[in-house]
């Protein structure tokens, strides 16, 4: 996977200079959120495929094959989990119930992140997406 950077701004810790890629967004977070962070990168990282591209944009952590995939973020009081341009929520609208869930973005606790099951399937549903005609 090929690793680029891409303009945007960082961690919603106020004031800190914008990242100029994943690894640096990452090291501005604070525990117990980095922790989910690295890991969710990490499943991500295992399921996408061969081509895609890690970048900051809009100032978090994103994914992009052929466009944007998916994103990641921490916040004061919860991570969140983008899958971007789509619709891929509301297919796993049972599986997502424990969670708060608002158009396009799926919150939760910094202790009560997404499985890696279920993390790994929102992605490929949005790899098959992009694969898809635009």
């Amino acid at each position: 996977m090929k690793k680029a950077t891409s303009r945007g701004g960082g961690f919603a810790a106020k004031g800190n200079a914008r990242p100029k890629d994943v690894d640096e967004y990452l090291a501005s977070v604070p525990e117990p959120a980095r922790a989910t962070l690295k890991r969710m990168r990490a499943v991500i990282r295992s399921v996408v495929p061969e081509g895609t591209t890690e970048v900051i944009s809009y100032g978090i952590p994103t994914f992009k094959y052929k466009r944007g995939l998916v994103a990641f973020a921490a916040f004061t009081n919860h991570c969140s989990f983008f899958p971007l341009g789509s619709s891929a929520l509301d297919s796993f609208k049972e599986e997502l119930k424990e969670f708060r869930v608002s158009k396009g973005t799926l919150h939760f606790p910094f202790d009560k992140p997404l499985s890696d099951g279920l993390l790994k399937k929102l992605v490929r549903a949005r790899v098959a997406q992009n694969k898809g005609p635009k």
